[in-house]
């Protein structure tokens, strides 16, 4: 059975996921709408990425006896400046997550929750890979600065990464 400050802390995770989906399909609407669909591509990729850790967390709750609850999401920002202000963005919402994370960690050990410290380690290393990945981003934004044609050349790069829905959708014939 588990906890019920660790379920109740859980639950507050899931909002924390589901915004972030919020906000990356924000991003990626953002980005649909100025021409840059691989950027807006990856930002999808990303949201689905979110979704299916909300996931993770709902089916653990579940699993562990617990009842998952749904909140209300807040609603996310519609526009950016610039591709550079949008990572800084999705870079500044992961350090969130992050920070949220750790305080899950402490809770568990506090707790002495050992299933759910185990859990929550892949979520840690998620995170790591998380701030990297868009910390790598905007160095590449930033060395090719307002120049168009970069822009576009990393337009298609990040373009590359198909989300696993818009997969299936292309694989369905719709």
């Amino acid at each position: 059975m588990i906890n019920k400050k660790i379920e109740e802390a859980l639950n507050k995770q899931i909002n924390e996921e589901l915004y972030s989906a919020y906000l990356y399909m924000s991003m990626a609407s953002h980005f649909d709408a100025a021409n840059l669909q691989g950027l807006g591509n990856w930002m999808k990729t990303q949201a689905e990425e979110e979704m299916a850790h909300a996931y993770r967390f709902y089916h653990y709750i579940n699993e562990r006896g617990g009842r998952a609850k749904l909140g209300a999401i807040a609603a996310p920002p519609v526009e950016w400046a610039s591709p550079l202000k949008a990572f800084q963005d999705a870079l500044e919402h992961e350090r969130h997550i992050t920070s949220c994370i750790n305080a899950l960690m402490d809770l568990a050990i506090s707790e002495k929750d050992h299933a759910t410290n185990l859990m929550l380690q892949w979520y840690v290393n998620e995170q790591v890979e998380e701030e990297a990945i868009a910390g790598e981003i905007i160095e590449k934004i930033k060395l090719v600065g307002d120049s168009g044609q970069a822009l576009y050349l990393l337009d298609k790069e990040l373009g590359v990464r198909v989300p696993a829905m818009a997969a299936a959708l292309t694989a369905a014939g719709e």
